[in-house]
């Protein structure tokens, strides 16, 4: 009795993180078009400055991020599991776009120097269970 009701009020919680992700993806894809709309109708024209372009990156990088957190809570919801390799996907994902946004010009280079460990950490991650998954994929092959 306590196990059913915990995996309902658990489904319960993953549906509605689901439905606010939604809604922020949806969200930010409406704020990306505006953005797109005001800098291609500014007086410059078509032609988008440096800072314009970066902001537009980086909101692209937001809609992203918000498709793959609703694949996680998605893949939560139907396995029941955490999948690291997409947790990891998101990290990528998230630190690219700081990067992408960040003024370089303003930050301590120690501080890029973390950023720049980090993301090596995060593929190596990335690149070492995308190798696990290969060899459980094909057994007996003996390599």
């Amino acid at each position: 009795m306590i196990d059913r009701l915990f995996h309902l009020f658990e489904r319960s919680l993953a549906a509605v993180l689901l439905l606010l992700i939604s809604v922020v993806a949806i969200m930010a894809v409406a704020e990306l078009c505006f953005v797109l709309y005001k800098d291609m109708f500014s007086p410059q024209g078509f032609l988008l400055s440096l800072d314009e372009l970066f902001e537009v990156f980086g909101m692209f990088l937001i809609v992203l991020i918000a498709i793959e957190f609703m694949s996680s809570i998605y893949m939560y919801m139907k396995d029941k599991s955490v999948h690291v390799e997409i947790m990891l996907l998101i990290a990528v994902t998230a630190l690219t776009r700081k990067v992408v946004v960040l003024q370089t010009s303003e930050v301590d280079p120690l501080y890029l120097l973390g950023l720049a460990a980090l993301m090596g950490t995060l593929i190596a991650g990335y690149y070492l269970i995308r190798r696990l998954d290969d060899k459980d994929a094909t057994p007996g092959d003996g390599h």
